[in-house]
């Protein structure tokens, strides 16, 4: 089991790096010129790039997490109500990582209707996402 922990947690770590570096693209692709067709490109195939490692990091990060859940039972004794609270935010997490390909999309088509300060504020979300986990699994308040 300690094995199976020990990737889960390097898989999730690996994965939210790429849900917070993703944004950062996306200010940067907010803020290029108009005229400036080469960087935009540039940024958007990071973005796809980053994009598809992180999809690769999302899989075994959530198959190892249902593995310690349902196999090893982790979180299962009754009154565990930190696995439900940490569920709902991983459910989160994957929401914003779709967001991620869709607003990725909208610079892929010359759609975004954004500044670079809404992409700022947006980048945060996957940092309280994770705080919020970790103080889950750690702590286990509830």
């Amino acid at each position: 089991m300690l094995w199976v922990k020990a990737f889960h947690i390097v898989f999730v770590a690996a994965w939210f790096a790429g849900l917070f570096y993703m944004p950062r693209i996306f200010v940067n692709l907010a803020m290029v010129p108009p005229d400036s067709h080469a960087e935009r490109e540039r940024l958007l195939l990071m973005g796809h790039k980053l994009y598809r490692f992180m999809s690769l990091l999302m899989v075994p990060a959530l198959a190892l997490g249902l593995t310690l859940w349902l196999y090893f039972g982790i979180g299962r004794a009754p009154g565990n109500y930190w696995l439900h609270a940490k569920l709902l935010l991983v459910l989160g997490a994957v929401a914003y990582h779709f967001i991620c390909r869709a607003i990725l999309r909208s610079f892929e088509l010359l759609a975004n209707r954004r500044s670079h300060r809404w992409y700022r504020v947006f980048n945060e979300v996957s940092v309280l996402l994770f705080a919020g986990i970790v103080v889950l699994v750690v702590v286990k308040p509830i």
